[in-house]
């Protein structure tokens, strides 16, 4: 009796799936949060995009640029859904680099830049005068301009989405992080130089939204959806369109063959 509970016990160990360790250097596969402007009828939610636009501004532009956009966009069609106004209100609030001055000087008497407030016709300003001074200021790291991010990671928003609110997990057992990196299980290599970014209440949202990390996420995750593609909602309606005018062309060739067909069997 002994010895056949032994074998069946074996038996099982040999026919059960062997399971590999999980490869803690791989990412994990991003989350799928949902997005409104998801699918051929998707749209930007405005309200996102503003509140992104806020969380950019408040968190991620200290050490991220937005070279790409300029502030007219802020108030163009399909944009965030801001008034000229405010764009221009929002544009002044940001310090361009200033054209020489009548004596050719581009630099005050204490060696600053020379600087203007910004117009609706600027792009948003780097928050680093270069690479070498963006590389002092954050330990040796470049920061990734913000343009284009979410069509330059693959996985697109929902990359985006699960590694800003994949910070402060539990690290695996047998994972060391090195010294200035931070766990993450969204990012290559699971260890990134950058800093948790959210926290709750990094910003308050004029409309009531809760000020969580999913939220913040969230909405500054549409935003830069929509940096990266402005036209998602126009090319969306034309794509609309062309379908509407190949349903009715299908429609009228379907009716001229039934037409001709029939004129042919009454011959």
């Amino acid at each position: 009796m002994k010895t056949a509970s032994l074998l069946l016990a074996l038996g099982m160990a040999l026919a059960a799936p062997a399971f590999a360790a999980e490869d803690l250097t791989q990412p994990l596969p991003p989350r799928d949060a949902k997005w409104s402007f998801e699918g051929l009828f998707g749209t930007y939610d405005r309200g996102a995009l503003q509140r992104g636009f806020l969380v950019y501004k408040e968190v991620c532009a200290a050490c991220h640029g937005l070279n790409l956009v300029a502030f007219h966009d802020l108030a163009a069609p399909g944009g965030p859904g801001f008034t000229v106004a405010e764009a221009k209100a929002i544009a002044a609030g940001y310090k361009i680099p200033a054209e020489p001055n009548d004596r050719g000087d581009i630099f005050d008497d204490k060696g600053n830049r020379l600087t203007r407030p910004g117009t609706l016709a600027d792009h948003f300003p780097p928050p680093f005068a270069n690479d070498e001074a963006a590389r002092a200021n954050n330990n040796g790291s470049l920061p990734s301009d913000l343009s284009l991010i979410v069509k330059a990671r693959q996985g697109g928003p929902n990359y985006l989405y699960s590694l800003l609110t994949g910070f402060n997990l539990k690290v695996p057992h047998g994972f060391a992080v090195a010294d200035g990196k931070y766990y993450n299980p969204y990012f290559p290599g699971r260890a990134i130089a950058m800093p948790p970014p959210l926290n709750q209440g990094s910003v308050s949202f004029n409309d009531g939204t809760s000020a969580t990390v999913t939220n913040e996420a969230k909405a500054v995750v549409t935003f830069l959806t929509w940096a990266s593609e402005p036209e998602l909602e126009a090319r969306h309606r034309i794509g609309l369109q062309v379908l509407a005018f190949l349903v009715l062309l299908a429609g009228l060739l379907f009716l001229s063959y039934r037409k001709v067909w029939h004129g042919k069997k009454e011959e």
